[in-house]
């Protein structure tokens, strides 16, 4: 019979797991005050700002920066770019375990969270663009799940079941950019119906359009930094086709996502000038704006492509963590910045301390997660029973 001794049990004591487990306990004692003290208990909400940081962090920011699933699984499956097919698996756990988290902080966010199913399968608002968001967020977490199956039945030796679902990835991918490029969108379109709350700077009839092309560069940059990130934590883990393809993912995702930054950039330009709005540069608004515009997205698009052309890694890899700050900075400005612009400071909502741990628990949560089942599943390697068969 074995038995734990003080070095196994001091292995356990990394400053990882020892930050990761204080996150999660933390956490979890909000959660028990929030399930049993209802929203009040934990939030700054009012009437003013039925959405707090749980919907423009967890969801909005959330949504956009897993959009790396159906950027690479396009790209390869769909466009034909081969190179990149090393990125697919470990993209596509990211985009599955990111909208999982979306679905479990929405659970926090709604005041009778039991009912989260009720407009999927008990009564449908077909008019409601709320409906369209979560039909699809729903719809796309199953394509999400079953594109991640065949690793999961890789590593459990369910060979027919997985050779099953390898057959379908071509219609699960296709059906995945559909549903993005609708619920992408959508999250943008919801702000549409609200344009006497959102400052003019950043309301505009093009806001789907902008969330749409901008989930674009933020799946790009989350796959060169969460695979940056990767390679220097779990590169024990990665096969040599991993390895060998690496520096292809990352300069040929640099190239493409700043052809997006700088298309994205054009895009505003363009609802800045078709709405005449120009003359709001000259407020503190118009600074903030410019901050957004020039800081995050336009030095972004040149750093991409200096780096692309100088095969400076580093570059690129600092220019994403630069874009994914950007996207969230954009989705902020949007759901809560610019939002109820006109109120006085007193009214603003900024979050409560236990609304903040809530976001920071749910994210150690997926970073545990994809942890665990990237260093024992083959997410980063090709099984040695089915190799080449992907």
């Amino acid at each position: 019979m074995s038995t734990v001794t003080n070095d196994d049990f001091k292995s356990y004591l990394t400053p990882f797991n020892i930050v990761t487990g204080l996150i999660i306990i933390a956490g979890l004692i909000v959660t028990v005050i929030r399930f049993t003290g209802g929203l009040g208990a934990v939030t700054n909400l009012d009437d003013n700002y039925p959405w707090g940081i749980w919907i423009s962090f967890d969801l909005l920011c959330g949504v956009a920066l897993a959009a790396g699933g159906y950027t690479t699984a396009a790209a390869c499956y769909v466009f034909g770019f081969k190179k990149y097919h090393s990125a697919v698996r470990p993209a596509v756990l990211t985009a599955f375990l990111g909208y999982a988290l979306v679905v479990m902080a929405l659970h926090y966010d709604v005041g009778r969270p039991w009912r989260l199913p009720y407009p999927i399968f008990v009564q449908q608002g077909t008019t409601s663009l709320l409906f369209e968001v979560g039909l699809c967020v729903f719809l796309y977490l199953t394509v999400l799940f079953m594109e991640f199956l065949p690793t999961l039945f890789e590593w459990t030796g369910w060979r027919k079941l997985r050779d099953a679902l390898v057959k379908m990835t071509l219609v699960l991918v296709i059906f995945g950019v559909v549903l993005s490029t609708l619920h992408q969108s959508s999250l943008g379109a919801l702000y549409t119906i609200a344009p006497s709350k959102l400052h003019p700077l950043w309301y505009s009839a093009y806001l789907p359009v902008f969330f749409f092309v901008s989930s674009i560069a933020a799946g790009l940059s989350m796959v060169i930094f969460e695979g940056s990130l990767s390679h220097k934590y779990l590169h024990r883990m990665m096969d040599e086709e991993y390895n060998r393809n690496h520096n292809d993912v990352v300069l040929g995702f640099a190239k493409g996502c700043s052809w997006v930054l700088f298309g994205y950039f054009a895009l505003k330009m363009v609802g800045l000038t078709y709405d005449n709005n120009w003359h709001y540069l000259a407020s503190g608004f118009g600074a903030w704006f410019l901050v957004e515009m020039l800081c995050f997205v336009a030095l972004p698009a040149f750093l991409y492509a200096v780096g692309a052309r100088d095969k400076n890694f580093a570059l690129i890899k600092w220019t994403a963590i630069l874009t994914v700050l950007g996207i969230v900075l954009n989705r902020f400005n949007v759901s809560l910045v610019a939002f109820n612009y006109h109120l006085p400071s007193e009214a603003k909502y900024f979050p409560a301390f236990m609304e903040i741990i809530i976001s920071v628990f749910i994210v150690t949560v997926g970073v545990v997660v994809f942890r665990f089942v990237s260093t024992r599943m083959p997410v980063f390697f090709e099984h040695p029973d089915y190799k080449g068969q992907h």
